[in-house]
């Protein structure tokens, strides 16, 4: 693996800037390849050690990213200086101490046919309760799903299928209703959920490789009330089950297991639910660490007085995933593209920001976030304590995660464009660069609900995540990384990398972020789109263009 010094690194990121591009206008901040390379041969380094969020080495990643912000004359933006310092847990399960799901009274050891992560909220857990099976646990009738119609789950462990219906909606929604079990489960005061492994779980992952999750720490960030957070603190029992766990689950029941997986292998279907004679009785043991990890927040106030208020949000999350001794021969996950890449990006624009000669109407916050690799936690954190002025709000987010910087790409992709007028915006503004923006070639993936954008969608604010696309060789180039490095030691320094890419990208996110900072009207979600309704239903909404191909 290709190894550059911490000093060398440190020379190129503040060296003159000599070989900026050169097709900028005069009235265009010019974006350099040498910036981006310089920032992501520092973060990508093997000396620190992938950047897991509570290490040191993520801590000297925090470090260089305020010192950037710092030499770029931007305002501290976080609660000490650049820094909203983060109390997480981290739970992990006692080593020798019992972790086992029994159904029926028949034990299943975590790991085997069930699986279960440490819980952070209750060290020492031993719930035991009657089990109801309730199809796909959905609770949203507006929409169709009504899973708990007739059923009450009252101080019950609720047992239901992974996923929604086959074509029932559009996989961005189902990806929203499926993370959104726990609490409708909640609300009908079941006290725990058992997830059953179904052949389109293991289609996207493998049994073992799910049941090897069990050995994983569990990060929560703590609240105000000095508690890990949680969305459905009713819900303290959570596992899945495969294979014999499942059948025992359905011992005596009015349907067998194998029954309900034909059923709902049909196109649509959604299995009614009904009691279920094996009771559940779930033991665990955790032993629950504190650590610190902070978000790195930069700032440039707006020079408007009255849009000042209103925050654009660059938001790229600065960890990875660490050390593995484990492994064989490379342990390093440098995170070079997941997201030294994002982070670089941000950095080239806060400089195009800074350095350019017409400041911003509205404010713009560089927010460099933590722990995006253990459930998008830096950025939930920020969205639920947000940093905007006194008496402002986020107007709007760019996220930058994965760009794949590996090919001269001619298209990017907004995820999540078709939502709300950021869509539009977007299109403009990549425009100028000569670059258009297409559509989501991976619908079926539901990415717009898979990064830290997402964690402020939730919170009610527009929000895009923009990614280089697949037009010419793009969807080779972006696919192979997907399979072959992404998650893995290889997404290091030695994949070739086409630095001229990554000044178009930062060039491209600078367009977008200006147009949103300058622009008379914040963005607005579009009318009767299903994630404006959900989390900001009161806010004024822009008619949706027929041309957006958004889907309900």
């Amino acid at each position: 693996m290709r190894h550059i010094l911490l000093t060398a690194a440190l020379l190129a990121a503040a060296s003159p800037l000599a070989a900026q591009t050169a097709a900028s206008p005069a009235d265009e901040p010019p974006f350099s390849p040498e910036q981006v390379r310089a920032h992501v041969e520092f973060l990508a380094d093997d000396l620190l050690e992938g950047r897991d969020a509570g290490t040191r080495g993520y801590d000297i990643a925090a470090l260089y990213v305020a010192s950037r912000f710092d030499a770029l004359g931007l305002t501290p933006g976080g609660t000490k200086g650049w820094y909203q310092p983060i109390e997480f847990v981290r739970a992990k399960f006692k080593d020798g101490a019992p972790a086992t799901v029994t159904i029926g009274g028949k034990p299943f050891d975590n790991g085997t046919d069930v699986m279960m992560t440490a819980f952070p909220r209750e060290a020492d857990q031993l719930v035991e309760a009657p089990a109801v099976f309730v199809g796909y646990g959905l609770d949203s009738p507006e929409h169709g799903f009504d899973d708990y119609s007739g059923i009450d789950v009252r101080g019950k462990i609720v047992v239901l299928l992974y996923g929604t219906p086959e074509a029932r909606t559009s996989s961005e929604i189902a990806a929203h209703l499926n993370s959104e079990k726990g609490k409708m489960a909640a609300r009908r005061g079941a006290i725990g959920v058992i997830t059953l492994v179904t052949p389109k779980l293991t289609s996207q992952m493998p049994w073992k490789r799910l049941a090897a999750m069990s050995a994983s720490s569990r990060y929560v960030w703590v609240g105000t009330d000095g508690k890990p957070f949680s969305s459905a603190p009713e819900i303290r029992a959570t596992a899945y089950a495969h294979g014999p766990a499942a059948e025992a689950l359905f011992a005596g029941a009015p349907m067998s297991w194998k029954r309900v997986l034909a059923a709902a292998a049909r196109k649509g279907a959604m299995p009614h639910g009904f009691a279920l004679k094996a009771p559940i009785r779930v033991e665990r043991h955790s032993v629950v660490e504190k650590m610190i990890s902070p978000n790195v927040v930069g700032v440039i106030p707006g020079a408007d007085p009255v849009l000042a208020k209103e925050v654009v949000m660059l938001t790229a999350h600065l960890d990875h995933d660490g050390v593995d001794p484990k492994l064989e021969g490379d342990k390093v996950y440098n995170g070079a593209m997941d997201n030294a890449a994002g982070i670089a990006t941000m950095l080239e624009v806060a400089r195009a920001f800074a350095e350019g000669k017409e400041k911003p109407r509205r404010t713009i916050m560089f927010a460099a976030v933590t722990a995006e690799e253990d459930g998008l936690l830096g950025s939930q954190y920020l969205a639920k304590h947000p940093l905007a002025p006194a008496g402002g709000k986020i107007a709007a987010v760019v996220n930058l995660d994965m760009p794949v910087l590996t090919y001269d790409f001619t298209d990017v992709v907004a995820f999540g464009g078709e939502h709300s007028t950021l869509g539009p915006i977007a299109s403009r503004a990549s425009a100028k660069a000569g670059i258009k923006v297409s559509p989501d070639p991976l619908p079926e993936q539901g990415i717009f609900t898979r990064s830290d954008h997402y964690s402020f969608v939730v919170e009610g604010v527009p929000s895009i995540m923009l990614a280089t696309g697949f037009a010419g060789e793009g969807r080779e180039k972006f696919m192979g990384f997907l399979s072959k490095t992404y998650h893995r030691p290889q997404d290091d320094l030695s994949q070739p990398f086409n630095w001229q890419a990554g000044a178009k990208f930062a060039k491209i996110n600078y367009l977008i972020a200006r147009e949103i900072a300058d622009a008379p009207d914040a963005p607005r979600w579009y009318a009767k789109d299903f994630f404006g309704d959900t989390f900001a239903p009161n806010a004024p909404k822009a008619p949706k263009p027929a041309s957006t191909g958004a889907r309900k």
